[in-house]
């Protein structure tokens, strides 16, 4: 007791001398690789902001944003909305979303998140990179042959709206689905990130940027998910950055 009352009274005084007081730390490690960071810095601040990344995906290794820096569903939400409301005119793919439109959007992603496994945050994410969130977003053809149409751009799936003034809940939906869980012609995000999972061990966010970068090349460089092959080098930057709130500023990958 006469001890504790000793290290009470030595703190006092230091902080009446205006000496430093340490913040505590917390040693974190993932995938073998031990960190220490303060108690105080666990979370990004969520801002229309791009920051490059290269490397692997990983957090603690490579400085890649892992969960906890990502905003909460309803900041990603509220920060992609405006640019659903708009993205099919600027594009020049027909009349813009509806209100009753995006909101089918927002509650497929809720939906299909709980199917796959997959955090909807993420699966927004995608869908913001690959049709701006336009539900009439055009069918691209793929270099091996197939079509990619819908929301998500999905491997050969049967949802799409384009070209179609009113788009149904169903049709959004399925193609949620047809990107998200996958088509019978090819893999979605939940085969990929099965496929990536297994190769780095683990279900976070590292798995996730690595499955991200499968669904849109069809393959993945594990040490460097900036390496597109014939597919866009800055696919997997933009998707982690959408994450941490990127909507409109300006890119730093080419």
């Amino acid at each position: 007791m006469l001890f504790q009352s000793f290290i009470t009274t030595a703190l006092f005084a230091a902080i009446s001398a205006g000496f430093p007081i340490e913040t505590p730390e917390v040693e974190i490690v993932e995938n073998d690789v031990n960190t220490t960071i303060s108690e105080l810095d666990v979370r990004a601040t969520f801002q229309d902001v791009y920051k490059m990344y290269t490397g692997d995906g990983s957090h603690f290794k490579a400085g890649w944003p892992n969960m906890d820096f990502w905003g909460t569903w309803d900041q990603m939400w509220n920060a992609n909305v405006p640019l659903m409301r708009k993205s099919c005119g600027w594009n020049g793919w027909g009349k813009d979303n509806s209100e009753t439109e995006i909101g089918y959007i927002k509650s497929s992603l809720v939906t299909v998140s709980g199917e796959v496994g997959i955090d909807k945050r993420f699966l927004l994410a995608i869908v913001m990179q690959e049709s701006k969130g336009c539900v009439r977003v055009p069918t691209t053809p793929s270099g091996s042959g197939h079509n990619n149409p819908g929301l998500m751009q999905s491997h050969a799936g049967q949802g799409t709206c384009a070209g179609v003034a009113n788009c149904s809940k169903a049709q959004v939906l399925l193609m949620i689905r047809d990107g998200s869980a996958g088509t019978s012609a090819g893999d979605g995000l939940k085969q990929t990130f099965a496929k990536t999972k297994a190769y780095i061990g683990s279900s976070g966010s590292q798995a996730l940027y690595a499955a991200a970068r499968m669904y849109n090349s069809g393959s993945v460089d594990y040490k460097n998910l900036n390496n597109g092959f014939i597919s866009n080098k800055c696919y997997v930057v933009d998707v982690a950055n959408r994450l941490t709130g990127w909507t409109s500023a300006a890119s730093k990958c080419s």
